[in-house]
């Protein structure tokens, strides 16, 4: 659900609850550095006061003496705020980061399975690392702007009324004005450009693992011509956007430059009809020459949070996306003793994929479902590991009612391998690990040997320790499918589901595949969905699926 930009800002300063203090600190030396830094001309002007007999208000040895005085607290609390703005930037990052990594983990893999996977992408790097621009340079400086300018509006007050409130005028039309302005003319510019730049990640991801399909079919061309557009159309939007922090950064000048002189003459004037000394006429001016920059900082605030808001809105609306299974806790531990599907009926959307299904999955054996592409063989098997909800009917583990299990204990009792066994830049051992992270290295070469794995990594110059995944030593389809068992192994549930674990490979690597389940049918269940019948040849008991019905 799309939120408006207050309510994503809000949201996002929530966030800093745990972190308050530091950013009070940071609000501190911010002060204290814009104070310091807008004094220097200040005590400049009171010492040429004092050269000239003026009555300043410090003598001149006094101002000498604070001039350096001043420049070191502008250096020191400048680095230090800098430091601590940051601090709390990236610290807050890594937490954005934990939400939206455990928001992943809650929705994987139902709601996932839908999304671009180039803008997923550019979401959890590009978008989360935009919000940085909040916490670093947004929150803070609102605060600085807000305190600084409040005591230089009382400080030109103390000469006369009517400076100060020219004073006032002048910070509220930069750093509130402004900046409002042109976030209103900016409309959804900001959203847009975070999501054509998703877009094009998601082109760029696509085309890439394309590539090969596009030389083959002499598609170059055209695939470029859409980066190129998609590209184009981006820097159009950019480009915009830039030209709008143009024309903020020329209408802030602007605005300085017409409020000094607007200063300078109401000084003259004052100073002529006696209402204000030689020092009421110099010190205003200066003053407020000195103290733009925090309002300057407010200005840039109508175009860079732009990006910032569309990036926030994005990350916190992945956030909230509420899962298709929520966890379960709570329940008292079960064993696995066999599986059900009772009159089972499951739709994606209006789209019926299965419709009054019920089987039985033994505590040992092998049990095949067959079937066309399609009919819903891979579904039930999701519907097994409760990654959707039926809509009708019930999924039962040891005769307990699937929603009435923990899902650690759910995960515990099954083994899921997909048809694509997936590959982490790691090493062997550790890519077998993942199915079972405390493994060791005697329990990870038994899964592997179980699963006709053991001898070809043995004979790597590297063996367990070496390192596979992209850019690194390639495996055949039958060595990453055989991988995929050994984890399913190693994780040592009661129940293994296999979705077309044969249907890339040749016959020899599929023999090897059949024998290492074969051998493994009675320790544990086996459930087989493939359409090839020379893999359900090992099945005791093969169900048959067209049109999501069983047979």
């Amino acid at each position: 659900m799309k939120q408006n930009k207050i309510t994503v800002l809000l949201r996002m300063l929530k966030l800093v609850k745990p972190l308050r203090w530091f950013m009070a600190l940071a609000v501190v030396l911010g002060t204290l550095g814009f104070l310091a830094a807008q004094m220097i001309p200040v005590f400049g002007v009171w010492g040429i006061l004092a050269v000239l007999g003026e009555g300043a208000p410090f003598a001149l040895k006094t101002i000498m003496i604070f001039l350096p005085v001043l420049a070191a607290v502008r250096s020191v609390c400048r680095f230090s705020e800098q430091r601590t703005n940051h601090y709390i930037a990236f610290t807050l990052l890594a937490i954005v980061r934990d939400r939206v990594f455990q928001a992943l983990r809650r929705l994987c893999p139902a709601k996932l399975e839908g999304r671009d996977s180039g803008d997923l992408v550019s979401l959890i790097t590009s978008d989360v690392e935009l919000m940085e621009v909040f916490y670093a340079h947004t929150i803070s400086p609102i605060c600085i702007a807000l305190v600084t300018e409040t005591i230089m509006v009382l400080f030109i007050s103390h000469y006369h009324p009517l400076q100060g409130l020219l004073a006032l005028c002048a910070y509220l039309c930069i750093g509130i004005l402004l900046p409002a302005w042109i976030s209103k003319r900016s409309g959804t510019l900001g959203d847009d450009l975070r999501r054509k730049s998703g877009e094009l990640a998601s082109h760029m991801l696509e085309s890439i693992r394309g590539i090969d399909t596009t030389l083959q079919y002499h598609d170059g061309e055209h695939r470029l011509k859409e980066i190129s557009d998609r590209t184009l159309q981006l820097s159009e939007d950019q480009g915009e956007l830039n030209r709008l922090s143009g024309t903020n950064a020329a209408l802030a000048n602007t605005l300085i430059l017409i409020f000094n002189l607007l200063m300078l003459v109401l000084s003259v004037h004052l100073y002529r009809n006696g209402y204000v000394t030689f020092e009421g006429f110099l010190i205003p001016l200066a003053a407020l020459m000195s103290s733009y920059g925090p309002v300057s900082a407010l200005a840039a605030l109508g175009t860079t949070l732009q990006n910032t808001t569309a990036a926030g809105s994005r990350v916190l609306a992945l956030v909230d996306e509420e899962p298709e299974t929520e966890e379960i806790s709570g329940y008292p531990e079960v064993i696995w003793n066999g599986a059900s599907a009772e009159h089972v009926t499951f739709s994606y959307g209006s789209e019926t994929v299965l419709r009054d299904v019920s089987l039985e999955i033994p505590v040992h054996g092998i049990t095949g479902i067959s079937g066309k592409s399609g009919s819903g063989k891979s579904t039930l098997l999701k519907l097994l590991m409760r990654f959707w909800k039926t809509k009708a009917g019930n999924i039962k583990i040891s005769d307990t009612e699937i929603e009435k299990i923990n899902t650690g204990n759910l995960r515990n009792m099954e083994g899921y391998m997909t048809q694509e066994t997936v590959l982490f830049k790691d090493t062997i051992a550790n890519n077998v690990r993942i199915g079972k992270l405390d493994a060791s290295q005697e329990e990870v070469e038994d899964a592997c040997r179980r699963a006709s794995l053991h001898e070809f990594i043995a004979s790597l110059p590297q063996g367990y320790e070496t390192v596979i995944g992209e850019g690194t030593v390639t495996l055949s389809g039958g060595e990453k499918q055989r991988l995929g068992l050994a984890r399913a192994f190693l994780h040592d549930a009661g129940l293994i589901l296999l979705d077309e674990p044969t249907s890339n490979l040749d016959s020899l690597n599929e023999a090897i595949v059949l024998k290492a389940l074969y051998q493994e049918k009675e320790k544990k269940s086996i459930v087989i969905v493939s359409h090839r019948q020379s893999t359900m040849r090992i099945a005791d008991t093969v169900y048959s699926m067209d049109q999501g019905r069983i047979s």
